[in-house]
């Protein structure tokens, strides 16, 4: 099969805009002839990405006890350390879920979508690209008793997911949507670096996507983000090379159960542009009919840091689109839409 994804950006998840109809808008007047799908930015609560899932999904369950709350002075989470931590209620063997509050947004931004597509704004031809989170980065809050209440939490949220894949896709037709599995927190474990997890950090990553990924149609684009998150700053855990992240890419297209269209993997801080000892694991990437999409195209050096990292990993790796690190809802600069026009300016730098 020829590959269904060939665009030269990605965006990965998050922008820095105000509300969905500013960032269809904005990414569709900066980006609609770069990209292949867009996503509605992510705004408001959404800003905190798995933070949503903490305190909308969650923190409302009867069945979650709320061992400690925040640290944080201003009351809102600053690093992982500050964020509050769940348990399961004693006796209780099974979380129920009753809905994801992100398939609702997710649901009413393709509204929107639509209609900003029927009135000639964004593109035809673009999807409408919708980020989820993985199990582990979503129940992140179970910490305190990890071995015993996280595996409640997963099948609680696989559960849920596999319901509410089916409420999406009864909403939005499936040549319109791509899908993005969201995985952070599974790169840290699997990185051995999350100090709460125990033994089994692949499995956790491994297992869902050979139980998840097979439940989305094939009428469906779907892609993987491995990241190592922004939470406070980028990364969070500096990788010693992409061998952890081609593996996970590796593993995803091989056992998914369906095809896989993109793969994003985060690149190294800016220091490590020249590293060929960083970028030589991509020579092992099997990405199948995925397009790589190498998220090197950082704020801090534009232009000239985007086409070190760039022609570093090409003697690793033919052909591939680049992205921001990671999505920069959190690293808007002082101007959301300035950032975003930089963005775009960087990286059509490389078309010559």
């Amino acid at each position: 099969m020829a590959p269904r994804v060939t665009s030269e950006l990605l965006l990965v998840g998050s922008l820095p805009a105000d509300s969905t109809d500013a960032a269809f808008t904005a990414g569709a007047e900066l980006f609609g002839d770069m990209v292949f799908a867009l996503p509605d930015g992510e705004t408001g609560p959404r800003r905190a990405w798995v933070g949503y899932e903490r305190e909308q999904l969650a923190r409302p369950s009867p069945d979650v006890v709320v061992l400690e709350e925040t640290e944080s002075p201003t009351g809102i989470p600053r690093h992982a350390y500050e964020t509050p931590v769940f348990g399961i209620r004693p006796g209780a063997t099974e979380l129920r879920f009753q809905s994801w509050p992100r398939i609702d947004d997710a649901i009413a931004s393709y509204q929107r979508f639509r209609a900003l597509r029927d009135d000639g704004v964004i593109p035809p031809g673009l999807r409408f690209q919708v980020g989820l989170p993985f199990p582990e980065s979503a129940m992140n809050a179970f910490k305190a008793n990890f071995a015993a209440d996280y595996p409640v939490a997963e099948r609680g949220f696989e559960k849920l997911v596999a319901r509410e894949l089916e409420r999406l896709l009864g909403e939005v037709p499936a040549e319109d949507l791509a899908i993005q599995w969201d995985c952070a927190y599974e790169t840290h474990d699997i990185e051995g670096v999350l100090a709460w997890t125990t033994e089994g950090g692949w499995e956790r990553f491994a297992g869902p996507v050979t139980r998840l990924t097979r439940l989305i149609p094939e009428e469906v684009l779907v892609g993987y983000h491995l990241c190592y998150g922004t939470f406070p700053e980028w990364p969070m855990y500096e990788a010693r090379d992409y061998s952890v992240l081609v593996r996970m890419a590796n593993f995803a297209v091989a056992e998914s159960g369906r095809t896989v269209d993109w793969l994003h993997l985060a690149g190294p801080r800016y220091l490590r542009s020249e590293d060929r000892s960083f970028f030589r694991p991509l020579a092992d990437l099997e990405p199948g009919d995925a397009r790589v999409f190498l998220g090197i195209v950082l704020p801090i050096d534009g232009e000239r840091g985007l086409k070190r990292r760039h022609a570093t990993a090409s003697r690793y790796i033919d052909d591939f689109g680049v992205a921001m690190y990671c999505g920069f809802g959190r690293q808007p600069g002082s101007d959301g839409m300035e950032t975003m026009r930089e963005h775009r300016r960087v990286v059509a730098s490389l078309r010559g």
